[in-house]
């Protein structure tokens, strides 16, 4: 594998590439697909709740709460793995690890059923863990391969490449939906639909472990820092209490940080739930 030196174009550029096979993730399943399967499954049975953790429940609230503990646990873990990704000087092994977890949890989508509801809910929470952990392992190579004046632009080149893969998937995903025939896949109009909708999480999965490859190709590994053990499992959170004591002294951008953060919450929230209250109000 070879070492390629920090600011180098071919590194930056695989760096850049990740947001390619990573964010059809975001577009075809968090935004367009899922949420018009998740409903129709529901419409098809002719029912609106469903009995689960030992209660019945409709099924927005029900995907609203798995979401939000995916979360949460990816606001738990998040510091913990990349204080040991320090610590041990390997980010690209933990990296792997949730895009392959993510990209895995996407083809498990194609099992996706009311009758094996634990196993799907499942499957759709490791997938939001999968990719929001690999995601920040990911932005967090950025000073690690790229000098100051170099982040900008590069950040930007990672955005349109992600752009450009996730939109080019859906085109594809829609038309295998909306013309099922034309790909072979047979049924009533509903069936073959659900059909190319599973099919369509496969080829996310495929397409995010695939060319996930080309940047954990060229990615360095890291260095391992030095330090007690204790730094491989807090040295994360160490680092945010740390910062969080720093801003105490920076009232300006204490202020912009909170403000930001609602801000960026409430993006987040909408875009997450929209497409499930936007699916079960139309339909």
């Amino acid at each position: 594998m070879p070492q390629l030196e920090k600011g180098s174009k071919k590194l930056l550029f695989a760096w850049a590439f990740y947001d390619w096979a990573n964010s059809v993730y975001s577009l075809v399943i968090t935004s367009a697909l899922f949420p018009i399967f998740y409903g129709a499954l529901f419409r098809m049975e002719g029912i609106e709740t469903i009995h689960v953790f030992g209660i019945d429940m409709e099924r927005g609230p029900l995907i609203s709460y798995v979401t939000s503990a995916a979360f949460l646990a990816i606001a738990l873990i998040t510091p913990i793995i990349a204080g040991m990704a320090d610590y041990l000087g390997n980010k690209k092994i933990f990296m792997k690890l949730f895009c392959y977890l993510g990209s895995l949890s996407c083809v498990a989508l194609y099992w996706f059923s009311l009758s094996q509801i634990y196993f799907s809910l499942a499957a759709y929470f490791f997938g939001l863990v999968g990719f929001w952990v690999s995601y920040a392992l990911n932005n967090s190579y950025l000073p690690d391969i790229a000098y100051k004046e170099q982040q900008n632009q590069i950040s930007a080149k990672g955005f349109s490449l992600g752009y450009v893969g996730s939109v080019l998937l859906l085109l594809i995903n829609l038309a295998m939906v909306m013309k099922p025939e034309v790909f072979g896949i047979t049924g009533s109009d509903g069936e073959a639909a659900i059909k190319a909708m599973r099919y369509s999480f496969i080829s996310v999965g495929l397409w995010w472990f695939i060319f996930s490859q080309y940047s954990f190709y060229y990615m360095p590994k890291g260095h391992p820092s030095s330090g007690s053990l204790n730094k491989l499992f807090f040295g994360g959170v160490s680092e945010l209490i740390s910062v969080a004591k720093q801003l105490k002294n920076q009232l300006m951008l204490s202020r912009y940080l909170r403000a930001y953060f609602v801000y960026n919450m409430a993006v987040q929230t909408i875009m997450l739930v929209a497409a499930f209250y936007g699916e079960q109000e139309i339909a």
